[in-house]
């Protein structure tokens, strides 16, 4: 028979907004209960050197995951390893299912679900994928020693992909549908000076060209977004680096969400649409989405959970 544990507060997701919520909710005697998801300790554990967060000059993302989950952990939070696969919130207290077979009945809930990478949707890049084509630098790029290889896209996810992938590989082509980049102007200096990255403007991915015996890829076909012409670049690895969709599919037909699937939440809150859920993080952040920004908004979900709790008992 499927466990049902009861909670006063329910933390969906395990990046910096989630554990930031846990350590701040477990000191407000709430006793939360943090279900990890598909991906514990979200983005950052695919990141290596974070030079951004406050008091650590160059730490690397999965031992800063580390640190929060054990910080979390010694507040009084309970961590589970499991992920979260339906959520009702059309009642209180809310009710959560997950792919073990729990159930969790909560007074509050804080979705910190985060987002996920972008894909660009063409069959041969589908086709490919863990054969060559891949979202993730930090999880693959040391299968590209000595190789040439691409990344897709123009912005900080881009650019920091490149830069790492230089570790790596021979040669690094940066292929971008516009005549800039997007990204911070210290990481386009840091892109422009080294010598293995090779940006190539005003093209886009028309097909990832690769063999099947064994299977890998070859070449990718880019499109001058211009004129139309098709040429062939030599490459053993493409790196997609387009970005990221908020992961909203728990609650996208229950809460009110705007800019493409994000959770719309009050202004200077995290409240979302329904009394008692609180959003925060990647899901709700459409403008700054840094890890330091999740933190402080897994800071005021519970302390907007905490506050709400009080409230519904007087």
């Amino acid at each position: 028979m499927a466990e049902t544990r009861k909670t006063r507060v329910l933390i969906i997701g395990s990046g910096p907004a989630g554990y930031t919520a846990g350590i701040y909710a477990s000191r407000a005697m709430l006793s939360p209960i943090l279900v990890q998801g598909i991906e514990p300790g979200g983005q950052l554990t695919t990141t290596t050197e974070v030079e951004n967060w406050p008091g650590d000059t160059e730490v690397q993302g999965p031992d800063l995951m580390i640190r929060m989950e054990a910080h979390a952990k010694a507040m009084g939070c309970e961590v589970i390893s499991d992920i979260i696969t339906s959520l009702d919130l059309s009642k209180r207290p809310f009710e959560a299912k997950a792919d073990s077979g729990a159930d969790f009945i909560a007074d509050a809930v804080i979705l910190a679900t985060g987002a996920r990478a972008k894909w660009l949707g063409l069959p041969s890049e589908d086709a490919f994928k863990g054969f060559g084509v891949s979202a993730c630098a930090t999880c693959d790029g040391f299968f590209y020693r000595g190789q040439e290889i691409v990344v897709i896209g123009g912005g900080n996810t881009a650019v920091e992909e490149a830069l790492f992938l230089t570790n790596f590989a021979s040669k690094v082509t940066l292929i971008h549908r516009r005549g800039e980049l997007r990204a911070e102007k210290i990481l386009i200096d840091r892109l422009m000076k080294n010598p293995k990255i090779v940006p190539l403007w005003h093209h886009e991915l028309e097909e990832v060209v690769g063999d099947d015996n064994p299977k890998g890829v070859t070449d990718v076909k880019v499109k001058h977004v211009e004129t139309g012409a098709i040429t062939e670049i030599p490459a053993k690895g493409v790196f997609v680096a387009i970005g990221h969709a908020p992961a909203s599919e728990l609650v996208k037909d229950q809460l009110e969400l705007h800019h493409g699937g994000y959770v719309k939440v009050m202004p200077g809150s995290t409240a979302t649409s329904i009394p008692g859920v609180f959003a925060a993080g990647d899901l709700t952040d459409h403008v700054y989405r840094q890890a330091v920004t999740s933190a402080g908004m897994g800071c005021m979900a519970a302390l907007d959970a905490e506050r709400f709790l009080a409230e519904a008992e007087d």
